[in-house]
C-alpha cells in the first residue's frame, strides 16, 4: 500500500483554494481532478482554438428577480474549427450517470460535417484526472479522421502495460489493472445510452451482446463506491483510447490542491515549492 511522503502535512479541503497548499501527487488515476475538470479542460480546448457556446436552462417564477433564478442545467458546448468534433460539458439536473456517477464531459466526433449524428462519443464523471482528459483531446484535435480506426485494440493494453499495469489473468487481450488492483480498463460490453454509430449498438437483443468498446474506472477498495469512470463507444479509435490510457497510467506526478476523500491514503506526496 503506497503512503503519503509528508504525512504530517494533509491537505485540508476546508481551506480556500487561494490559501490550500499544492502537491505533486501519484499515482495519477487515484489523484482525483482537483475539482478544477471544466477548467483544465476547457482551458486545453481554447489553446486548440475550439470555439464554445453556453446554453442555460431555468426555472422561472413570476415576479421573481434575475439573481434568484434557479438554474437547473446549463450545458457549455465546446467545437473543433472544423466542426468535426465537439467535447458538451454538463451536470444537469437530470444527469446521464456512470458507474453511477454523473457524467461531466461527453466528447464525439463524426465523419463530415454535414452529418447530424456522432460517430462516436466518450464520456467521463468528475475525479477523471484532468490530463487524461486532455491528452485524449489533444489526439483526437491532431486526427486527420477522427471517426477512423488507425491500429489494433492492443495499444490501449501496451499504453498501460509500459507504466506497469498487469493484464488480466483471465483476458490478457482485454483488460488491465494497476498494480494496486485499484483502477482498470477494460475492453467489452458497452454501458446502455453510449451514443454510437455502429447498428449493432442498437439492435442488440437482450440475451446478445453489441460490439466492444473500452471501459475504465477506479474502485478505492472492493465493493466501494467508483471515484470516477470513463466509457468509450465501440466505435472510438484505439488509438485515441490509447492516449487516455497512457496519460492515466503515466507514473509522472501531477499538481493537486484538493485530494479525493476516498484515496487519500493511497496517494504519495511532496509539497510543491
Amino acid at each position: 500500500m503506497e503512503a503519503p511522503l509528508y504525512p504530517d502535512f494533509p491537505p485540508d479541503s476546508s481551506i480556500p483554494r487561494g490559501s490550500q497548499p499544492a502537491f505533486w501527487v501519484g499515482p495519477r488515476h487515484l489523484a482525483g481532478d482537483d475539482g478544477r475538470l471544466y477548467d483544465v479542460v476547457a482551458d486545453a480546448l481554447a489553446g486548440l482554438g475550439w470555439t464554445s457556446l453556453t446554453i442555460v436552462r431555468g426555472r422561472y417564477k413570476v415576479d421573481e428577480a434575475p439573481e434568484d433564478r434557479q438554474v437547473l442545467r446549463s450545458t457549455v458546448l465546446h467545437i473543433s474549427p472544423d466542426a468535426l468534433r465537439w467535447a458538451q460539458w454538463g451536470l444537469a439536473d437530470e444527469p446521464f450517470h456512470l458507474g453511477e456517477l454523473p457524467i461531466a464531459w461527453q466528447i464525439s466526433a463524426r465523419a463530415e460535417a454535414s452529418s447530424p449524428l456522432a460517430q462516436w462519443s466518450a464520456y467521463f464523471t468528475r475525479d477523471v484526472p484532468g490530463e487524461a482528459v486532455v491528452d485524449f483531446l489533444v489526439a483526437l484535435d491532431a486526427s486527420d479522421q477522427p471517426a477512423v480506426p488507425l491500429a489494433g485494440s492492443e495499444l490501449v493494453l501496451d499504453a498501460v502495460a509500459a507504466h506497469g499495469w498487469f493484464r488480466d489473468i483471465d483476458q490478457p487481450q482485454a483488460a488491465a489493472t494497476d498494480p494496486t488492483f485499484t483502477s482498470h480498463i477494460s475492453l467489452g460490453e458497452v454501458p446502455p445510452l453510449i451514443q454510437d454509430v455502429d447498428p449493432r449498438a442498437l439492435s442488440a437483443e437482450d440475451d446478445e451482446t453489441g460490439p466492444a468498446g473500452w471501459q475504465a474506472w477506479a474502485e478505492p477498495a472492493l465493493g466501494a463506491p467508483c471515484l470516477w469512470a470513463a466509457s468509450f463507444a465501440a466505435s472510438v479509435p484505439h488509438d485515441l483510447v490509447a492516449a487516455f490510457a497512457a496519460s492515466l497510467s503515466s507514473t509522472a506526478p501531477v499538481l493537486r490542491r484538493v485530494l479525493p476523500e476516498a484515496t487519500q491514503e493511497c496517494l504519495l506526496r511532496a509539497p510543491a515549492f
